[in-house]
């Protein structure tokens, strides 16, 4: 196998800290552009695809649009309800802006990446470079041609076309660059095309791509308002869009390998759909109202429970393949992480996930949506449970198999909320069910203070064992309910933000980041608890965790004040969306 080569400029177009990075996304794939104008990740033609822009994880492959004029600062910002994303440059002569997005509506085997250099205020020129090299820089360009206005070549077993720069030379190195002057308040549009078919005989119009875009983010994305945070609460629902295929599945992540910290060895593959982050979009969705998302997340996890049953896995491709095992990719990393492709979750049972799954179902019923196939995916839910509760499984954390209590008081939760909408016969023996599992966990996971302890063989606290109790596995006035939140905000939160569970005897900070789910999921437990003010600044902190353009990644470095982890996160921006709602009104009655 042929060793990637050096991504293209790698000194003029470094590596930056992940705050800095921008996505933008169709559902299909995704892009991640930096402040220099380097797209430096993206997997072609699909989410777990092999990347054609990897620089971010050492490999090889870029699209840069970069001022000419320097020394120029960076900055930028979103089209209100859409991933489309203005890179803005202030030199020490003008201003510059880049419109970036991929273009809509989303063809599963081609992506269009479109890019608009705008002169805001004089003469504008910039450097362009076009280095694409497929399977994680393992394979350059070949078959470069110019065919009248455009581009074509060929990137392993992708097909390319470039249009908007016919003037570009090729580099020795590969690929091609130009220098783009663009007249004031005027623009220039780039239209690359990346396909493992071949590609469409006609280019597509650069300015249709970008109207038909636009309309379809207009339309994709609620109008949302009455929350603690409606700007957040939007942009949250609008990256939530953009991680979600047409076939219903939401990735859990955009990237891969990302180190949660520094030379930890904790770099994954997010690449997939978890049945666990589907159920959480889908019901933080559910709150706010019957909007398209809950319908995506309803679909994909029906099909799956249907298919597999008891032997449900934790995640699938988002077109409900399997997950690949996972594996080492010889390439440099980002700084602190080593690369890896696949996970291995894909071996895991996660008794969770069938709880979860009820509760989404029990949101959808909510809102009168459950038809025919919605129940018989309940019915499987609960016979898998029925069939598997007593069994050890990885738990929410994805560690050794015990019998976690977070997992068991989730499917107590599920039960609970499922029965309430089914007929009589089913909501007796579910909720039997229901309180059967719940008297197994108080019998071997109740810790002598009274709160609810990890495993019958791991009396420590965990944030995660505040979900239960948000979802009704146990009423809000519950001891054992006030005791848990009582232990977490003290042993597991400093100044807001809030760890998933002590490790060692070190400072929490100094083993991993502060979660960012569980700091959302702790505004919520102390909302739940009528601590309105703790909920309010606890949402807060967690909520400015996020670098310029508004994305969160799976921990923040509270020290360092950086993020950490694969970007973006799904199931932070759910959590982030749901208590934005839930905050800004009573917590409602049982």
């Amino acid at each position: 196998m042929t060793n990637p080569r050096p991504a293209a400029g790698t000194e003029q177009f470094p590596l930056h800290v992940l705050r800095e990075y921008a996505l933008c996304a169709d559902g299909e794939r995704g892009i991640l552009v930096g402040p220099r104008g380097d797209i430096v990740w993206m997997c072609a033609p699909r989410w777990d695809s092999p990347a054609v822009f990897s620089a971010l994880i050492g490999g090889g492959g870029v699209f840069a649009v970069t001022p000419a004029d320097t020394p120029f600062v960076w900055g930028g910002f979103y089209e209100d309800g859409t991933l489309i994303w203005h890179s803005r440059w202030v030199t020490t002569r003008q201003i510059i802006e880049c419109r970036e997005a991929l273009a809509l509506p989303a063809d599963p085997h081609t992506a269009r990446i479109l890019r608009r250099i705008q002169a805001v205020d004089g003469d504008t020129e910039v450097q362009v470079v076009l280095d694409p090299q497929a399977d994680f820089g393992r394979h350059p360009v070949s078959d470069l041609r110019r065919e009248g206005d455009a581009w074509t070549a060929r990137c392993g077993h992708l097909h390319l076309r470039w249009t908007g720069l016919p003037d570009a030379i090729e580099r020795p190195e590969g690929g091609v660059r130009a220098r783009v002057a663009v007249s004031a308040g005027r623009h220039r549009d780039l239209v690359l095309e990346i396909g493992d078919q071949p590609l469409r005989r006609k280019p597509l119009d650069a300015e249709s791509q970008w109207r038909e875009t636009a309309d379809a983010w207009r339309e994709a994305v609620p109008a949302i308002t009455g929350t603690v945070a409606d700007r957040d609460a939007r942009h949250a629902y609008t990256v939530l869009q953009g991680l979600t295929s047409r076939s219903g599945g939401m990735v859990a992540g955009a990237t891969m390998s990302l180190p949660e910290r520094a030379e930890a060895g904790r770099n994954y593959d997010y690449r997939y759909a978890w049945i666990r982050d589907q159920s959480y979009c889908g019901q933080a969705v559910a709150a706010l109202g019957p909007h398209p998302l809950l319908d995506d997340a309803l679909r994909f996890v029906t099909t799956r429970v249907l298919a597999d049953g008891p032997d449900l896995k934790p995640a699938y491709t988002v077109a409900g393949g399997p997950v690949p095992d996972e594996q080492p990719l010889d390439l440099k990393g980002y700084p602190g992480g080593t690369d890896k492709v696949g996970n291995w979750v894909t071996h895991q049972f996660q008794l969770d996930a069938l709880g979860e799954t009820l509760t989404l179902f029990a949101a959808a019923a909510r809102h009168d949506l459950l038809n025919r196939d919605h129940w018989r995916a309940v019915e499987t839910a609960v016979a898998a449970i029925r069939e598997r509760g007593h069994e050890p499984d990885a738990g929410i954390w994805e560690l050794d198999n015990r019998r976690w209590a977070h997992s068991r008081l989730t499917c107590v939760a599920g039960l609970h909320a499922i029965a309430a909408h089914a007929p009589a016969a089913q909501r007796t023996q579910w909720r039997q069910l229901a309180q059967h599992i719940l008297a197994d966990t108080a019998r071997d996971c109740l810790h002598p203070t009274g709160r609810w302890q990890r495993a019958p063989d791991d009396q420590r606290v965990d944030s995660a064992l505040l979900i239960p109790a948000i979802r009704g596995a146990v009423p809000a006035h519950d001891p054992r309910t006030r005791a848990t939140l009582v232990a977490v905000m003290t042993e597991l939160s400093e100044e807001g933000y809030v760890y998933r569970f002590r490790q060692n005897a070190q400072p929490l900070e100094e083993t991993e980041g502060a979660f960012l789910l569980c700091g959302f999921v702790a505004a919520l437990a102390l909302h739940q608890q009528g601590r309105t003010l703790e909920a309010n600044r606890c949402f807060e902190r967690n909520r400015a965790a996020c670098g310029t353009p508004g994305l969160f990644a799976e921990e923040y470095d509270v020290t360092q004040r950086q993020l950490r982890g694969n970007l973006p996160q799904a199931f932070v921006h759910a959590l982030l969306l749901e208590s934005a709602h839930r905050l800004a009104t009573p917590w409602p009655e049982p």
